[in-house]
């Protein structure tokens, strides 16, 4: 009989220590660090504090050049003045991927925090339209570009949830973004056609 029991009890000790082994990876998984997306998707949804501490002022710079509008194909002897109407928008970026304006409750959050941290204006979009007068040469072909002004920050999100998340109630992210300023520059651009562009616009 005695010989029964510890056999059983043997059993009964691998058989806990096996639901041991099995039980600590899901509470590691619990506790391990969630995305920066997931994180900041947090921000007033489950926080008490969702504040942006920059590193630093904004920084300006000049965007990528954009082509807006449509091109102009003079198939005439004499040099024309065309006027290119176009519209283009400029939307705020960031590091960690996440829309500021739809879908995560991030409506106003972000730019209240830069514009309370700079006491200026954080755009999540800037458009702006306008009709361009572009002079083209006889056989050449017109357009019109455009480089947006825009403004970079950089720092870091602290998140202090109401309950422990993920193991933890203090959370940091490090978070750069982007935004379209007021103001851009335009320039008129003309080259040589094609041959294949005179068959098809000539």
């Amino acid at each position: 009989m005695s010989r029964n029991r510890a056999r059983l009890a043997g059993v009964l000790a691998l058989l806990v220590a096996g639901g041991s082994l099995l039980t600590v990876p899901s509470a590691q998984a619990d506790d391990s660090r969630p995305s920066d997306a997931e994180l900041l998707a947090k921000c007033d949804n489950g926080t008490k504090k969702c504040v942006f501490h920059p590193s630093g002022p904004p920084v300006k710079f000049a965007g990528p050049v954009r082509k807006v509008g449509d091109e102009d194909y003079n198939c005439t002897s004499l040099s024309q003045r065309s006027g290119i109407s176009w519209s283009d928008t400029v939307e705020e970026s960031n590091s960690v991927g996440l829309s500021m304006t739809v879908g995560l409750g991030w409506e106003g959050v972000f730019s209240t925090s830069i514009t309370t941290s700079f006491e200026t204006s954080w755009k999540t979009a800037k458009t702006e339209s306008a009709t361009t007068f572009v002079d083209v040469r006889p056989g050449q072909v017109g357009w019109v570009t455009r480089t947006p002004d825009m403004q970079k920050v950089q720092g870091t999100y602290e998140l202090i949830f109401k309950d422990r998340f993920r193991g933890k109630r203090y959370w940091y992210v490090p978070f750069e973004s982007t935004s379209p300023l007021d103001t851009s520059s335009m320039a008129q651009r003309t080259r040589p056609m094609t041959e294949d562009e005179k068959a098809n616009h000539c």
